[in-house]
């Protein structure tokens, strides 16, 4: 039977339970478990889809079209295992599945409530995840312990202990030990009153994990082992770090991942050495270049989560740091703007949605022309460039997106066919991993190596193949097609260093140790043009390396 293990979270939000779960999904693949994860959110969306990045990050897609919590992410650069819809439940979809199951008939006319049929819909969600190809299930439950929005979920926890036995369940729970400066101490009340809180719903933690700025001592551990009725072992200090990926090691030195084997009986050996190797090469990297993000969230870093981890990634694989510039999309215009971006070593113009600071979004696609900097451009960013090309090189003036412009004269992105009849907006999109065969010569044929990819998409506008042939004329070579030719997947400027955009999400399937081809060759692109840049300046204004990181 698989073990499963819940991680919960207490005293504050944002206190890593997504990392925590990652990093020990990690662990218990290096023991050579098989391991998948689940996200359940309290919120009644049926899916992040249709939320506001400010109000919930980036919509993290999965293969088979699932939008999904920005947390999958993590477990998938984590465990490297490709994961699906199923992996993503929120209270919305589950209270949608009990209302249809209730206009079916399926309770037979009994009165439906929330014990025992939503969490029976929870525990169902967490079963669908087994299968013969699993030995782990890591669930993560979204919120905080005293909310009431997860109530269910922590009913339905508590009961699947019981049904699968204690020996196949493991509880952590994910606590703040703050430190209060006027008195010089770290406090370990929050955690005892967030364990008391778990407590009166039944659960018992098995490994109590303790954020901190600063390294818990070892009588602090024993106090809230004792208060808290865990073994001292299973106090786990969760200290800030530099980089996430130095979590999986700091862990175990922690013996996380030690205990929790002995809770659910298992006994498995693990090798460290491919990971040791991944954080040396993270700690080497150290020769710095400057990648601006033009985009339209930027004051919520986890809107791009996923493609800053991305260019992390290939900053690994080239042993650079990768500072990223955030530049709201609608200040990029005049003469200061450009002055801006003449400091940057590449550009990456990302996905989203509407209107505003498209014009910014273009002009920097402009630049990077005009300039030769390295450039890559995400969904809407391919789009804009799309439209920045043929504005400016083929001559069709007003050139736009009808999704900006319905009258424009010259659509060159246009409402994919398919779209034209979509009324709902939740998971309507063009979703999930699709193939394109790439055109043989190309720098994106020679990035990915392979003639036929598989990316994952989420949009409704695509490239007018109306206006294919004078583009191509024009330079601009669309070098990446779905399979019936119909679709442009892929555009890239010729006589270009890196001007290339897609209209996927590559930053979905980036890894810490396999950084994506794009992102990798964008950042080796970058790093030779940040050389010529700078052998081109004076001296003394030549830019100096910068100690901040990327969060």
């Amino acid at each position: 039977m698989p073990k499963h293990v819940f991680v919960t979270g207490g005293v504050a939000s944002g206190l890593g339970k997504g990392l925590t779960a990652s990093s020990l999904g990690r662990l218990l693949k290096m023991r050579g478990l098989r391991v998948t994860m689940q996200k359940l959110d309290p919120y009644i969306n049926v899916d992040p889809g249709t939320m506001n990045p400010f109000e919930h990050g980036e919509v993290f897609v999965t293969d088979d079209g699932g939008e999904t919590d920005l947390d999958l992410g993590h477990y998938e650069r984590f465990i490297d295992e490709p994961l699906t819809r199923a992996s993503n439940a929120t209270t919305g979809s589950i209270y949608q599945s009990v209302l249809a199951a209730e206009r079916r008939g399926d309770y037979l006319g009994r009165t439906v409530q929330v014990i025992p049929h939503v969490t029976d819909e929870i525990k169902r969600r967490i079963h669908r995840l087994v299968n013969d190809d699993v030995d782990v299930v890591i669930t993560e439950v979204g919120g905080t312990v005293g909310d009431i929005e997860i109530l269910p979920f922590l009913e339905a926890i508590r009961q699947f202990r019981n049904e699968v036995g204690r020996d196949n369940v493991c509880y952590v729970h994910v606590t703040l030990v703050p430190f209060i400066g006027p008195s010089g101490e770290q406090k370990s009340k929050p955690t005892q009153h967030s364990v008391t809180e778990l407590r009166s719903r039944g659960i018992q933690p098995d490994v109590i994990v303790c954020r901190s700025d600063e390294p818990l001592s070892d009588s602090l551990k024993r106090k809230i082992s004792n208060q808290c009725d865990v073994d001292n072992r299973a106090v786990i200090n969760a200290v800030d770090v530099k980089n996430i990926y130095e979590l999986p090691l700091i862990f175990h030195e922690e013996g996380l991942d030690s205990v929790i084997c002995e809770v659910l009986r298992v006994d498995a050996p693990i090798d460290l050495s491919h990971w040791r190797q991944l954080v040396a090469r993270i700690e080497a990297s150290v020769s710095p270049v400057r990648i601006g993000l033009i985009g339209k969230y930027v004051d919520l870093h986890d809107a791009y989560l996923s493609v800053i981890e991305s260019l992390k990634h290939a900053g690994f694989h080239h042993g650079a740091q990768i500072e990223v510039i955030w530049i709201q999309a609608e200040d990029v215009e005049g003469l200061l703007a450009d002055e801006a971006m003449g400091s940057l070593d590449g550009i990456v113009i990302p996905g989203g949605f509407g209107p505003r600071g498209i014009e910014g979004k273009i002009r920097a696609a402009e630049f990077a022309r005009e300039n030769h900097v390295p450039c890559l451009g995400l969904c809407l960013g391919m789009q804009v460039m799309t439209v920045e090309f043929a504005r400016n090189v083929v001559g069709l003036k007003d050139a736009n997106s009808t999704e900006f412009n319905a009258a424009t004269p010259h659509p060159v992105i246009d409402l994919m066919n398919d779209q034209r009849e979509v009324t709902e907006k939740g998971g309507t999109m063009r979703l999930g991993a699709y193939y394109a065969v790439l055109t043989p010569g190309t720098k994106v044929a020679s990035a990915y190596g392979e003639p036929v990819i598989s990316e994952r998409h989420r949009h409704r506008y695509e490239f007018n193949s109306n206006y294919r042939a004078r583009i191509e004329e024009a330079g601009l070579l669309c070098s990446g097609t779905s399979p019936d030719k119909r679709l442009v997947e892929f555009v890239e400027l010729e006589n270009h260093p890196f001007w290339v955009g897609t209209q996927a999400h590559p930053e979905f399937k980036s890894r810490p140790d396999r950084p994506h081809p794009l992102f990798r060759e964008l950042i080796g692109a970058a790093l030779k043009y940040r050389t010529t840049r700078l052998a081109q300046l004076p001296i003394e204004v030549v830019d100096a390396p910068s100690k901040s990181v990327a969060r």
